[in-house]
């Protein structure tokens, strides 16, 4: 094991952030009557000081290196096992030892440092020129220590991971979720050319059959905007944490959502609604958004309600909120599915259609979310499944300020939206 100067700092670094160790080293040196205490990085070649308690000025300072095998640490991280040392030049076994004589030391302890994971950091050593006694008790809490310092190098090793980890996932998000939104954004200059090209022949052709064609070409196009929009949204929102909302005082929140109702009317002359749209005050809100969850409620009631059977969709004031209704007959949503029904991506199983990308709902509640509301679903055989949307009137919410990230999105895509969408009501 060679490590790098970068893997060096780092391991400095490391002891540096225990804040415990100068206390130990100073709790070593008092105890043994040593003066000098260290924790060292110890590698196949290199003795790196990392933390030092210095009280006979040897000059060894954090970062300071020694050739290993200067060092007794060598034969201690190839027994990995404590050495100890009282009286060196009385000692049989190291009297004659080339590193007490080189550095002049008689006393001497140094206890390997190893992580959980088994690799051998270093050792945690102290030594002085004066022989010391040192009884098992100071070996055993220079073993302690040593297995403290690893546990806490081990949690940050832990930690370091983690946030890495956290780093990647983040990124790895944010990265999807702009690719989906210039994806979006790419898509919207052939679509409004096939949008354009639709109507046009709309216009010129005679032939019933060839006109039939090109209203598929338009109504298609329209269907491939709403799911570009959904897609953007969901990318907007991911990025910014949620769909910004732009508030003001609605006077006619009727007219809105009667606009809305009456274009699926128009779209779908053979759906029936049954509505009644009662708001008698203002209503602070973002009324676009509003409609985009009427036009999203009511849009997934007709597609997986009971053929045939009428759709009810109501808004009325209760209290200090704003009630948004919208219900349907047909089979129930399982209960094992109601919590996820507005999840990203979430369609209903039971439905046999499964068309749009499963955003609707999604986006609804985070609409909803925006204006500090609350959305829930029931649904039963019996009763029919509802969606409610609840609006508080009072108060203002304070939204938070879109990401970088977000403003430049909006800021690329926006001129093609309006175009389309410009389009689109124009020859509506």
């Amino acid at each position: 094991m060679n490590d790098s100067p970068e893997d060096i700092r780092r391991a400095i670094a490391a002891i540096g952030r225990i804040d415990a160790v100068p206390t130990l080293l100073a709790v070593l040196c008092e105890v043994t009557g040593m003066r000098f205490a260290v924790v060292a990085r110890v590698t196949d070649t290199n003795w790196t000081a990392c933390a030092v308690q210095d009280d006979i000025h040897l000059g060894v300072k954090p970062g300071g290196e020694l050739a290993v095998h200067t060092t007794l640490c060598i034969e201690s991280r190839a027994t990995r096992s404590p050495i100890v040392i009282e009286h060196a030049s009385a000692d049989p076994n190291y009297r004659t030892h080339h590193v007490p004589k080189l550095y002049k030391i008689e006393s001497y302890v140094s206890v390997p440092i190893i992580l959980a994971d088994g690799c051998y950091f270093g050792n945690l050593c102290a030594l002085d020129p004066s022989p010391a006694k040192i009884p098992p008790r100071i070996v055993a809490m220079f073993t302690r220590f040593a297995t403290l310092i690893a546990a806490q190098l081990d949690s940050q090793l832990v930690q370091e991971r983690e946030h890495a980890a956290l780093l990647d996932e983040r990124a790895a998000g944010e990265l999807r979720e702009q690719f989906i939104a210039i994806l979006g954004h790419d898509l919207r200059n052939p679509l409004q050319a096939i949008y354009a090209g639709g109507e046009l022949l709309e216009r010129k052709l005679k032939d019933p059959a060839l006109l039939t064609i090109a209203g598929h070409i338009r109504a298609n196009a329209r269907r491939m905007s709403s799911l570009i929009d959904d897609v953007l949204d969901f990318a907007r929102g991911r990025l910014g944490g949620g769909i910004g909302v732009a508030l003001t005082e609605v006077g006619n929140v009727n007219l809105g959502l009667t606009t809305v109702i009456q274009e699926f009317l128009d779209a779908q002359p053979g759906c029936k609604i049954i509505s009644n749209i009662n708001v008698n005050r203002s209503v602070r809100c973002d009324l676009g958004r509003l409609q985009q969850v009427a036009s999203n409620l009511l849009g997934n009631a007709l597609t997986h309600g009971l053929a045939c059977s009428p759709v009810k969709i109501t808004a009325t004031v209760e209290d200090n909120d704003l009630v948004l209704e919208v219900w349907n007959a047909g089979e129930p949503i399982p209960p094992e599915s109601i919590d996820k029904i507005f999840e990203p991506f979430w369609r209903h199983s039971i439905s046999a259609s499964r068309d749009g990308l499963g955003l609707g709902l999604h986006i609804c509640s985070q609409i909803v979310r925006a204006h500090e509301g609350r959305i829930s679903v029931t649904s039963t055989k019996e009763h029919g499944t509802q969606f409610t949307a609840r609006l508080p009137l009072l108060g203002a919410p304070q939204m938070p300020q879109p990401s970088l990230a977000v403003r430049a999105l909006n800021r690329e895509l926006h001129p093609h939206q309006s175009a389309l969408n410009a389009a689109i009501s124009v020859s509506s």
